[in-house]
């Protein structure tokens, strides 16, 4: 029987304290890496690992856990402490760290956490790493050792911080322009203020003070809301919310009106190809993407090439056909090999801002190209995964609502990489009809799989 990954899609995640990322795991995971990866570094001078984490209560003590494991191997681990993924993304490459270890959940509530690894040139490690990985560690599941705290280097984030300032600030000026920026009480939380005043912008910030336990809690890009809301009380002309850990990016334009990630690479690729940037003609999106954005493009000449879901996948688009663009409707928008491949929900709001300031356009107009098809998206809570077209019922049923809508619409069943979830999404012209194709799927996924709901 085939053994469940331990890495999901996105690092491995689940509830802190438990299974795979209890204290003794953790440590045994940094002695599993550490392992495989020392025996390709080139010097001990190089053993250095960059640890980061996004304001969870569990995130220190994780951190040390990793540390203790890494440090059987001889690395030494030095702490960016609170920032985002493209933060320590970024620093690990550009500070010369053999590699950089993200202690995040991402957009998950507060009770789980993960951990997303990370290369010297700040990439995400290959499957096959992963994999070798999750072979030393089955084979010790569980570590103690000794360590000591792990040192943390408050100088990393100003770099960051300088970075974000010169490649994608340099020459925006953001005066007499209100932001409302929302930072899910979490990795953003001190830098992603700062940035948007530092380059003139009047900055009210909110959800940006992160106690260990309220990341993501109504706020952030999973909740959008209350930045809609808050954008429209202050009469700001951008509203910015970033998730938990800071890679994906939702906007509210001038009116408090939400714009995703289809509708932030409509205006980013139109504005590209018009620049003459955008040299392929073509971005890379997932297939959860909106049949509107394919249409938004079409009209501007930009084609749009479609991947499996997760910026993964997105990523491994851009460069194997060397596109400058690319993204998921959750926001995670991905710059190409001028931003080494990384998501960064900050460097997209100001990519965003330097289209408004050099076509003097409102966010709202930008955005008006894309107009998106009704689309229903359930969730549903599974006991196990087995391949959805091996149920019958599912399967047929998915055949027939394809036959119903035709070339105007479709439909995508596919597990979470990182939770116990069915996802069920339906898109067509007609809301009140898919509303009813997506929850007779999802009903019938229920009956054959489904787990009971928490109390």
């Amino acid at each position: 029987m085939k053994q469940e990954r331990i890495f999901g899609t996105d690092g491995v995640r689940g509830r802190a304290g438990e299974g795979w990322l209890a204290p003794a795991a953790v440590t045994a995971l940094g002695s599993a890496i550490g392992e495989l990866v020392s025996a390709r570094r080139s010097s001990a001078a190089h053993a250095r690992v960059l640890l980061g984490h996004d304001g969870r209560r569990s995130g220190p003590g994780l951190e040390a856990a990793l540390a203790r494991g890494l440090a059987e191997h001889g690395f030494e681990s030095t702490s960016a402490g609170l920032i985002t993924t493209p933060g320590l993304a970024l620093l690990t490459r550009l500070e010369g760290f053999r590699l950089g270890a993200m202690v995040s959940a991402s957009h998950n509530p507060a009770e789980d956490n993960g951990i997303k690894l990370f290369s010297e040139l700040g990439e995400k490690l290959t499957d096959e790493l992963e994999i070798a990985i999750e072979e030393r560690l089955r084979a010790r599941p569980a570590l103690e050792l000794p360590g000591t705290p792990v040192k943390v280097d408050p100088t990393l984030e100003e770099h960051y911080l300088a970075y974000l300032l010169e490649h994608a600030g340099k020459g925006l000026n953001l005066h007499g322009l209100t932001l409302v920026v929302d930072c899910a009480n979490g990795g953003g939380s001190r830098i992603a203020p700062r940035v948007f005043a530092r380059l003139g912008a009047q900055v009210r910030a909110f959800a940006a003070e992160p106690d260990g336990d309220n990341i993501n809690l109504r706020c952030g890009a999973t909740k959008p809301q209350a930045l809609q809301e808050e954008v429209r009380r202050q009469g700001a002309q951008l509203g910015i919310a970033l998730d938990g850990d800071g890679d994906r990016c939702l906007l509210a334009d001038e009116r408090g009106e939400l714009v995703d990630g289809d509708g932030i690479l409509t205006l980013l690729a139109r504005a590209m190809m018009e620049k003459g940037e955008l040299h392929e003609a073509r971005i890379a999106a997932t297939v959860m993407s909106n049949k509107g954005l394919h249409r938004a493009l079409r009209d501007a000449g930009v084609a749009v090439t479609t991947t499996d879901v997760g910026d993964r996948r997105v990523v491994e688009e851009l460069r194997r056909a060397k596109l400058r663009l690319g993204g998921e409707q959750s926001g995670h928008i991905v710059f190409g090999a001028d931003h080494f491949y990384i998501g960064d929900g900050i460097y997209t709001a100001l990519r965003v801002l330097r289209v408004m300031r050099e076509t003097g356009l409102p966010l709202s107009a930008l955005a008006s190209a894309f107009r998106a098809f009704p689309q229903v998206l359930l969730n549903v809570l599974v006991r196990s995964k087995p391949a959805l077209s091996s149920l019958p019922e599912v399967e047929s049923a998915r055949q027939r609502v394809e036959a119903e809508l035709g070339e105007d619409g479709r439909v995508l069943l596919r597990y979470s990489g990182t939770e116990s979830l069915a996802r069920v999404m339906v898109e067509g012209p007609d809301l009140d009809r898919i509303r009813a194709q997506a929850q007779e799927l999802a009903s019938l996924i229920a009956s054959r799989i489904g787990a009971p709901s928490a109390p």
